[in-house]
């Protein structure tokens, strides 16, 4: 980073000079946001209708690092991998802003592990195998680097391992979001209820919007929600897009429609990438950024779809981003005159 030197202490004493500077990056560091990402760093094995890998690396925690750092860093990151999980990948990660002081290594068991098919439709899936190794044993830890962050994106776990993570933080952070699903709600419904009075958003699929609260109607399933806890909720949609409820405020934002899906596996997880990073490097957690915040995140989701894995988030450029940005922007402007 370079910084504008001349332009702050023109004609000034050194000792001055010095001050003014040493003033000037103590106000930019605190103008740096910081993400922490909680969530699982794995491998996956995936079968779709357009081809097959046995093995890639995948894990919640990996697509939202990946997605996050293209607009925020230091993204920090929580997981835990066994000692098969690939260094080129830490240090492709490292490269890119993300940090890995809170990646727990454990030197003889193998990383989870996850495999896949996918139904023709490209919207359902069965699991194959489901191998936790290392993760049955997760049991994060925040570094006092950590300490501070102002955004904090807890992946789909144990909500006793979310709510552990909360608890730890010294500061609570600027904005706390969460994702689940329906095997947590089966099995740990009473935990997941009193996570949920401690963040900020949740995020869930339509059919665990409706699991979770009982209703059919997705705005009343999205008012019982709020009134559990999270202020926010993004209810995903999948190829139909997603919709953003705060109080008697309702967002929705589409999908973008693509010829191909490749592979759908952690476009969920991509898109809190782009939703959260967004938010981080902006600072600003009103409505209306949310409202942007979820185009991000739908144009960082259908990147990753394009290919196997993360591999197309590590493709993209900023030039990417923004010519899929106005792509989404094209696909609902439009003229009007009320009658």
């Amino acid at each position: 980073m370079v910084f504008p030197v001349n332009k702050i202490h023109v004609g000034l004493p050194p000792k001055q000079e010095r001050q003014v500077i040493f003033a000037f990056m103590i106000k930019l560091q605190k103008t740096i946001m910081s993400l922490i990402t909680v969530g699982t760093m794995a491998f996956d094995a995936i079968e779709t209708p357009f081809g097959k890998t046995n093995q890639i690396v995948g894990g919640s925690a990996t697509y939202v690092a990946y997605a996050a750092s293209h607009f925020v860093k230091p993204v920090q990151q929580i997981s835990i991998v066994g000692f098969d999980f690939p260094k080129e990948e830490m240090e492709e990660m490292t490269k890119r802003g993300v940090q890995l002081e809170g990646v727990e290594i454990v030197p003889d068991k193998k990383s989870f592990f996850w495999s896949g098919r996918y139904h023709e439709d490209m919207n359902s899936r069965d699991t194959l195998i489901t191998d936790l190794n290392v993760l049955a044993d997760f049991d994060p830890k925040i570094p006092d680097s950590y300490q501070g962050a102002e955004f904090l994106m807890l992946g789909n776990l144990a909500p006793k391992i979310q709510l552990n993570v909360i608890q730890e933080l010294k500061k609570r952070p600027k904005l706390i979001v969460m994702d689940t699903m329906n095997f947590w709600m089966e099995i740990a419904m009473s935990e997941l209820k009193i996570v949920l009075k401690y963040v900020d958003m949740l995020m869930v699929n339509d059919a665990e919007a409706r699991q979770l609260t009982g209703q059919f109607s997705l705005v009343k399933a999205a008012k019982s929600i709020m009134e559990m806890g999270p202020k926010f909720l993004i209810i995903k949609k999948g190829e139909h897009g997603a919709l953003l409820f705060h109080g008697d405020q309702v967002f929705f934002a589409p999908a973008l429609p693509l010829e191909e899906v490749f592979d759908p596996t952690g476009a969920g997880d991509t898109f809190a990438g782009g939703f959260m990073g967004h938010l981080a490097a902006t600072n600003d957690i009103s409505f209306e950024n949310m409202k942007r915040a979820i185009i991000v995140g739908s144009a960082m989701a259908s990147f990753c779809v394009e290919k196997f894995g993360p591999t197309r988030l590590k493709e993209i450029t900023k030039e990417d981003i923004d010519i899929r940005l106005q792509q989404f922007k094209d696909l609902v402007s439009f003229d009007i005159e009320l009658i």
